[in-house]
């Protein structure tokens, strides 16, 4: 059988890996700085796990360098699985350190952080160190853009090696030419956004350290909050109307976002997502005002969470559960599509769910036209090809055929079947709105369940079936 992945790919991986792994040791570093602020001394965690990140990433890019070949995407994919596992192995170390968690549950807490996902496993947040509440937030403001995105916007130089590792993260929009240039507008943009989110908050009373890490998990649509009533705490309509502006900022696309001062808002309105994504939240919102007694406000926020796949939430979790069945298939319905491409959103996405509806409809009217007739699909004035519409439906199916997985397994635990499907839809799409079946008593088993949909979702799938065939193979005789 043939070898797809050999020893020099290997040595080239590990190098390239290095630079990654730096970066991720200096971010698990950074909440030292909290830490010394508020003089709760935990530093220990987070210069044992930063510092294993660092001395592991200088060994790799240092001693693999002499073996480096060009990169083709089979690597990118390899090092962006890797990376990201390795961030959230790393980062447990450091979170079990400071807070006395288990070990798979802090991998669990580090990945729905980085994932954006934001369900968490501590029963009580608001007892924990501010240095350990500011590092989940912190990943998942860095998780938000991408772990690969951000490092090489700063790290890495212009070239192939650069572009195979932005699509590596299921990356493909360019708003310039360049993809550094690209990566490094798209940061500024993100950064504009969190400060001006961060005032707004303060505006709005909100203390300045929850302002800093409200912000951080919503602009990047993680959800996992300092405050174990997520922003219900607040109790505080404001608050609320910010923190929704602030999640469909962060599900749109920052294509649209880069346009909006050129265009004068004119991107922003004639953008084809954003305008399906505010339809389906005003029928959402329609259908479950119309069929329950559930307070507008609190339909509203959830909808919203659920679309743009942030998973905060003002609602008690007793109270989330009570809601009526259809309530529920709405929302999961919400959290499969998602937002944009090209945004900080998890799921399948609103371009693929157009795409492949329109090569349906496109199919249709093939059968029912006159023969040899030659039909086109075009979105935006633009003529998509059958690859494309091939590719969105074969993902669609891989996601649903990884929750059918997932949803069989929580089941065959004995939970709910109902609550179950929507706990695994949550999870794989990178949501957070939990039913309460993933906490810190769940089997182990379904810890790292959960832990492999978080990944597996965040990076779009391929990657990580790409890291274990190559796995697979190296200890393979």
């Amino acid at each position: 059988m043939m070898r797809y992945i050999k020893r020099n790919d290997i040595t080239s991986i590990l190098s390239y890996s290095g630079q990654m792994m730096m970066a991720i040791g200096v971010m698990i570093l950074i909440p030292i700085v909290v830490d010394l602020i508020y003089l709760e001394f935990n530093c220990a965690g987070y210069l044992l796990a930063g510092s294993l990140s660092l001395i592991c990433g200088i060994i790799f890019d240092k001693g693999f360098r002499k073996y480096r070949k060009t990169m083709r995407l089979k690597h990118a994919m390899i090092v962006s699985a890797f990376i990201w596992l390795w961030a959230s192995l790393v980062g447990g170390i450091a979170l079990s350190m400071v807070t006395h968690l288990d070990y798979i549950s802090s991998v669990f807490e580090n990945m729905s952080a980085l994932t954006g996902t934001g369900a968490t496993m501590f029963v009580d947040v608001e007892i924990l160190p501010h240095s350990a509440l500011f590092l989940r937030a912190f990943e998942q403001w860095i998780g938000g853009l991408g772990v690969i995105v951000l490092v090489i916007a700063v790290m890495t130089r212009p070239g192939t090696t650069t572009a195979k590792l932005y699509k590596s993260e299921a990356r493909d929009e360019r708003l310039e030419p360049s993809i550094k240039t690209t990566l490094k507008k798209t940061l500024t943009i993100y950064g504009i956004y969190t400060i001006c989110g961060i005032i707004l908050y303060v505006l709005a009373g909100m203390p300045f350290f929850d302002s800093i890490c409200a912000c951080f998990t919503t602009i990047s649509t993680g959800g996992m909050s300092i405050k174990n009533a997520n922003m219900g705490f607040y109790n505080n309509n404001l608050i609320y109307v910010i923190t929704m502006i602030l999640m469909i900022i962060g599900a749109t696309s920052f294509t649209v976002h880069y346009k909006i001062i050129k265009s004068r808002g004119k991107s922003l309105i004639k953008d084809l997502q954003f305008q399906v994504m505010l339809i389906i939240i005003a029928i959402a919102f329609i259908l479950i005002t119309l069929t329950t007694n559930i307070l507008p406000m609190d339909i509203l926020f959830t909808i919203i969470s659920a679309i743009t796949t942030t998973g905060a939430t003002i609602v008690p979790t007793q109270t989330f559960v009570s809601w009526p069945a259809l309530t529920f298939i709405i929302i999961i319905t919400c959290m499969l599509i998602g937002g944009s491409s090209g945004s900080t959103v998890g799921s399948i996405k609103l371009i693929r769910i157009i795409t492949f509806f329109k090569g349906l409809y496109n199919h249709l009217k093939e059968i029912m036209s006159p023969e040899g007739r030659v039909l086109v699909v075009k979105i935006s004035d633009h003529v998509i090809p059958e690859k494309a519409i091939s590719e969105s439906g074969n993902y669609i199916t891989l996601f649903m055929i990884f929750i059918l997985i997932g949803w069989a397994i929580f089941c065959g635990f004995g939970y709910d079947p109902f609550q179950s499907l929507f706990e695994i839809v949550s999870i794989q799409g990178n949501n957070g709105l939990q039913t309460g079946i993933i906490n810190i008593n769940a089997h182990w088993i379904l810890k790292i369940v959960s832990i492999l949909h978080m990944w597996i979702g965040r990076l779009e799938i391929f990657p990580v079936l790409v890291l274990v065939r190559a796995f697979f193979e190296v200890f393979r005789r």
